[in-house]
């Protein structure tokens, strides 16, 4: 009997320890982990490396915290948070351009802790968080006593979901148990819900750990204001009382700045004239000048504000824009140069005109206009700065940084089919309202000044090439008299049209006249534009004047 038992206690033995195993891999299958995460692995970091949360999401982009102090990357600060910080990589310098004021530091400059206001770094240039945090609507948390470091940076002052946690919880960085723990909540410890899914919810936890808990511990779910406290400087404008209505007087020579009163009195409504006096020569911030005094007087007695342009082609064989504009020194000489003119000829306001330029130049340009408005601001000039009409090619203008610290946007809303492109009208009516309207995603309406062509081009096709010449609307009107050329009206591009077959080829003409110009401000009216420019006196028969007006 006894030998007849044994195999029995063997097989009960057997299941028993099956049953253990199978019980255990079920219990380790469901029991919650509590293995403490790498938190330096799950962030990525290292040493003096400090992650960087930027609206509740992990970045690429790397901190340094050093002597308790954390700095990041300009580079990443002007892409995400205030693109106002510019470094001069040439003359190693940070400017930081105010309304009234313009800012500068070195690696040397150090803030009120006596700790560097900047570091260079082989990767780049960092900037402390106390001074990003002086001139940005940011709102910083900070958990740099102890390894990792990491911050939250936020600059959306959206309200948030907060909830308490109903026992002690572990956060994990994925929505599984078994997943290692980033940190506990302790009961009644409290959470930010960034979002949730049927059974986890991410949240954000007051030692600085985003990662996944629990819903069914979630408790007291509530909605806490988040409202923005920063008192950052305005940027204020200075327009005029009525509408503007610019022309634009090419001047090329001294001379022509007696022709000023002729041509004036072949218009109706102008209240500001822009002669085309500086013409930059070189990239030392130098440039030629045919300012006239006197003709400012004279404008003045006519009524009429005197705005002098700048431009970099005129005389500008020799200027590169991004080796002139890219020197904070250059820029210094340059505005030095242009406000002591004001002062002299007693101008009104500057009209930039800068064309041309690459995307590399963009930057140190735009730079230029926010210094140049520092001046401008100060001394009451008005600062009008001219643009292409919008495009993915020309973004880097950023029309955006103009609208908030220039007076006047222009858009010169001409050249659509320009000499050495395709054959076309320079400015048809669709062009035109996309190009007021891509603007006005970027400025405000009472600082976009419209401008329109006052010529066109005839254009000769022949052998598949396509050649063009440039022509105001007065010697349009007499080659079209000349060669007998029969318009017709073209509706969706709210212009007539004409050719004309000859031994040179083919001849087209995309006509500008008063009814397509009325076209174009009924975009201004009914765009509450700020008002219109004219290129250019002396191109117009005198019944123009009666379409382009933009004040009774």
């Amino acid at each position: 009997m006894r030998e007849k038992r044994i195999p029995i206690f063997v097989a009960i033995g057997l299941l028993v320890l099956i049953a253990a195993v199978i019980g255990w891999s079920v219990a380790q299958r469901y029991i919650p982990s509590k293995e403490p995460a790498d938190l330096c692995q799950v962030l990525g970091v290292q040493g003096e490396e400090t992650a960087v949360f930027f609206n509740e999401e992990l970045q690429q982009v790397r901190g340094i915290t050093r002597d308790g102090q954390t700095y990041l990357p300009v580079s990443w600060v002007n892409e995400n948070l205030n693109e106002k910080f510019y470094w001069d990589d040439v003359e190693k310098l940070l400017v930081y351009t105010l309304p009234d004021a313009i800012v500068y530091a070195d690696k040397r400059t150090e803030g009120s802790t006596g700790k560097p206001l900047l570091l260079a770094e082989e990767s780049g240039i960092y900037l402390s968080l106390g001074l990003i945090n002086n001139y940005t609507a940011v709102e910083l948390r900070i958990y740099t006593e102890e390894e990792p470091c990491r911050i939250y940076v936020d600059n959306r002052w959206e309200p948030r979901q907060t909830a308490a946690v109903s026992k002690r919880s572990a956060v994990r960085p994925g929505e599984d148990i078994k997943s290692p723990v980033l940190t506990w909540v302790e009961k009644g410890g409290r959470v930010v819900v960034l979002d949730q899914s049927e059974e986890w919810s991410r949240v954000r936890t007051e030692d600085g750990c985003t990662g996944y808990i629990k819903n069914k511990v979630i408790r007291n779910m509530e909605i806490a204001e988040n409202p923005c406290t920063a008192q950052l400087p305005v940027y204020t404008s200075i327009s005029l009382d009525e509408k503007v209505c610019l022309a634009w007087h090419q001047v090329t020579h001294v001379d022509a700045n007696g022709a000023m009163e002729e041509l004036i009195s072949n218009t109706k409504g102008v209240n500001v004239i822009a002669p085309t006096w500086f013409a930059l020569t070189d990239n030392n911030g130098s440039y030629h000048s045919y300012a006239d005094r006197d003709y400012v007087d004279r404008a003045h007695d006519l009524g009429m504000q005197v705005w002098a342009a700048l431009d970099n082609f005129n005389m500008g064989d020799n200027v590169n824009s991004e080796i002139l504009f890219a020197r904070t020194s250059v820029r210094k000489k340059l505005i030095s140069s242009l406000m002591a003119d004001v002062k002299q000829y007693d101008l009104d306001g500057i009209n930039l005109d800068i064309e041309g330029i690459k995307p590399s130049a963009g930057p140190h340009y735009v730079q230029f206009i926010r210094e140049l408005s520092v001046s401008c601001r100060r001394e009451g000039v008005i600062l009008s700065v001219d643009n292409y009409v919008p495009a993915g090619y020309n973004s880097f203008y950023n029309r955006a940084e103009q609208g908030r610290v220039a007076d006047y946007v222009i858009i010169m809303g001409y050249d659509e089919h320009f000499a050495g492109g395709e054959a076309g009208s320079v400015a048809s009516y669709p062009y035109v309202k996309e190009g007021i309207e891509k603007t006005l995603e970027q400025v405000p309406h009472e600082k976009v000044i419209n401008a329109v062509p006052f010529y066109t081009r005839v254009w000769t096709e022949k052998d598949g090439k396509t050649t063009s010449s440039a022509l105001g609307i007065q010697g349009a009107q007499r080659w079209i008299e000349e060669n007998n050329v029969d318009l017709y009206w073209q509706e969706e591009i709210g212009q007539y049209y004409g050719e004309l077959p000859t031994e040179d080829g083919l001849k087209q003409i995309w006509m500008e006249d008063e009814r397509s110009l009325a076209l174009k401000m009924d975009l201004i009216s009914e765009y509450d534009l700020a008002g219109v420019g004219c290129w250019k006196l002396g191109f117009e028969p005198a019944s123009v004047w009666d379409t382009v007006k933009v004040n009774d």
